[in-house]
């Protein structure tokens, strides 16, 4: 499958390792440009590209970049496409940490999800925003093991989901469904699914847990 990441940093380039590593066409870019992703191209056989090429001929999409950078990403960046595209939306707000106050989230009380969206003018899915990175090498078990860890994954797109979802089977963990994407609150930083190393039950249980209301840590 031709798939594009948009975002090197710790989740987008272990993507990047397994995705390759799994036999998929990739296309890996930054916002410094793709002479900066020499090393991970020799590592891994991805192509690196300028963000604007991302996505060309890709079925699914990786945007993983902070969330503060999200408005800054090209107009038409999904333009070049395949037909259907699916984008996986990984980010989190961290407003004290990183962001800045998003006035969309804390006002408006937007999902990130749905902030997301709306910047980039797609649906998307989220998944691996509460993943930790060195998991996604790390972790992988084959179907069936005891101790095969899951994910939640949230989407309004049920045929995009699914998409997603056998994706993060074939990288070797298990999902489970965290509804659509006005629900993406389950899976926000600060509840209790958020780096949860857990199976199917424990993450099914995390996610019912979840409280929507946003802790005084994870506002401006």
């Amino acid at each position: 499958m031709k798939i594009g990441i948009i975002g090197a940093g710790n989740i987008g380039g272990n993507l990047t390792r397994r995705l390759t590593a799994l036999g998929h066409d990739v296309s890996v870019a930054n916002s410094r440009g793709p002479q900066t992703l020499t090393e991970l191209a020799e590592e891994t056989g991805a192509t690196p590209v300028p963000v604007e090429e991302a996505a060309r001929d890709a079925e699914i999409v990786v945007v993983t970049v902070p969330l503060k950078a999200v408005p800054n990403l090209p107009s038409g960046l999904l333009d070049g496409a395949a037909e259907g595209v699916v984008v996986i939306d990984t980010g989190n707000y961290y407003p004290q940490q990183r962001d800045g106050k998003i006035a969309g989230i804390e006002d408006e009380g937007l999902t990130e999800s749905r902030w997301t969206e709306r910047q980039i003018g797609h649906p998307v899915v989220k998944a691996f925003n509460g993943t930790f990175a060195i998991d996604i090498l790390e972790r992988a078990r084959p179907a069936g093991a005891p101790d095969r860890q899951a994910l939640p994954v949230a989407g309004d797109d049920e045929a995009a989901k699914r998409k997603v979802r056998a994706l993060i089977d074939e990288l070797g963990f298990d999902t489970v469904d965290a509804g659509g994407l006005d629900d993406s609150w389950r899976q926000q930083p600060g509840t209790p699914v958020y780096g949860l190393r857990e199976g199917v039950d424990g993450v099914t249980k995390a996610l019912a847990e979840a409280s929507p209301e946003r802790t005084a840590e994870w506002r401006a």
